[in-house]
């Protein structure tokens, strides 16, 4: 059982390791679409209590409720004069929330959008003519800040990236669970540079008592030892330590985080520390892979704290260790390492990688791409074609596909001889 857990817990690794190095926040466990990202879209945001539902008489599945209208988020002509929307949907509110923040579009009808194509776009003025589509409600009660925090995010969206992350920082530890979810996805979604930016002038002190609070959630702990690894000072680092330390915390996530939070802060303490973890077989591998995160944030983003040189040592000690050898075997690839390929090759020939499928493919995949640059590479490649030929074939053909395929180009139109 656990062997197969860890197996598929592999195959997601490897899919995740192939795809192309994210430029998103390096420890934010969630991204996505969030709420304020949908203020942008919507045509209008309101809140307001739902109303003597209908159903269809004729069909079930429609139907209407009345909202009416406490507060307008983002307006929109189609509102003008009105104190009450008439949703077109049977929302059941018997037993249910009654008051509700609804994100609504309006669009022409076909009808009118085709009159006004071929006579007058006076047509589609007639904003009496369009449909509500209400394609979105949140429920939230009667002093909820939700509308209030939305308007905020409506007020920054024109701004530069560094405010508008200032704003949503002030709302990760509200006490509306929706609106803290939503500023928290809103750094997931935040090119790490602008993090850096941002994280470098926050209080230390709001981060540590953040770590500190047991309701804090467990996907939040990588952002927030990140954040306090780049507004916090040496001293800061023991308070990092004493929760890797802590034996009553399970990091399900985050803990690469708080790793590279406490190599920023320290960094001859913390390379310690996760070098000590890589190096030894016996840890669990998400404590390994986490680990493994961290190695990959400091070659991409923090060479300046970590050098690469220390990173490829870090990653050699992985390599080693079969279970999790395809995925530093795999960024050594990308990054193209080959001066690391005598010990990838050598180490890859034994027994207890050999066995594992997954860890030979991807020796094999280093070594095609490396055996232009390394000897031991090419030879590597030709006694695995001589064992199997259609295998090293596939698997170039893999590669082949990976490569990024050139932009199509237009051949100007040739212009027709003069007569």
């Amino acid at each position: 059982m656990v062997q197969s857990i860890v197996r598929g817990m592999l195959a997601v690794a490897l899919l995740t390791a192939s795809l192309p190095f994210a430029k998103a926040c390096p420890f934010c466990s969630v991204q996505g679409q969030t709420l304020s990202g949908e203020v942008n879209q919507a045509d209008f945001i309101v809140a307001g209590e739902l109303k003597n539902p209908k159903r269809d008489a004729t069909d079930i599945t429609k139907g209407s409720t009345e909202l009416h209208i406490t507060d307008t988020v983002k307006s929109h002509p189609y509102l003008a004069g009105k104190k009450i929307l008439m949703l077109p949907r049977y929302v059941d509110i018997a037993a249910g929330e009654t008051r509700y923040l609804v994100f609504c579009s309006v669009y022409a009808n076909n009808i009118d959008a085709t009159a006004a194509a071929v006579t007058s776009t006076a047509i589609l003025g007639n904003l009496s003519r369009y449909t509500l589509d209400p394609y979105r409600g949140e429920p939230v009660k009667a002093d909820s800040k939700l509308p209030e925090y939305l308007k905020g995010a409506l007020a920054v969206r024109e701004k530069d990236s560094i405010s508008k992350l200032n704003y949503f920082f002030r709302h990760l530890d509200s006490a509306d669970t929706v609106i803290a979810a939503d500023a928290f996805m809103e750094f997931g979604n935040t090119d790490y540079k602008d993090i850096r930016t941002v994280a470098e002038k926050l209080p230390p002190d709001t981060l540590i008592a953040w770590l500190k609070n047991p309701q804090t959630p467990a996907s939040r702990y990588g952002v927030y030892g990140m954040m306090l690894g780049h507004c916090g000072k040496k001293e800061h680092a023991q308070e990092i330590r004493a929760l890797l330390d802590d034996a009553n915390k399970v990091y399900s996530s985050g803990l690469d985080g708080l790793l590279a939070g406490y190599i920023m802060l320290d960094p001859k303490g913390g390379w310690q520390y996760l070098t000590g973890m890589l190096n030894d077989d016996k840890k669990e591998f998400p404590l390994r892979y986490a680990g493994l995160k961290v190695l990959r944030f400091f070659w991409e983003s923090r060479s300046d704290v970590i050098s690469h040189e220390e990173v490829l040592s870090g990653m050699k000690m992985l390599v080693s260790q079969s279970d999790i050898a395809d995925l530093p075997i795999e960024d050594l690839r990308k990054w193209e390492q080959w001066d690391t390929a005598d010990f990838v090759i050598a180490t890859g020939k034994r027994e207890s990688h050999q066995s594992i499928p997954i860890v030979r493919r991807s020796i094999l995949r280093f070594a095609i791409t490396a055996s232009p640059k390394s000897k031991i590479a090419t030879e590597y490649v030709a006694d695995a074609r001589r064992i199997d030929g259609d295998r090293v074939k596939l698997v170039e053909e893999m590669l082949s596909d990976e490569k990024p395929k050139p932009a199509a180009t237009v051949k100007p139109m040739a212009l027709l001889p003069k007569k």
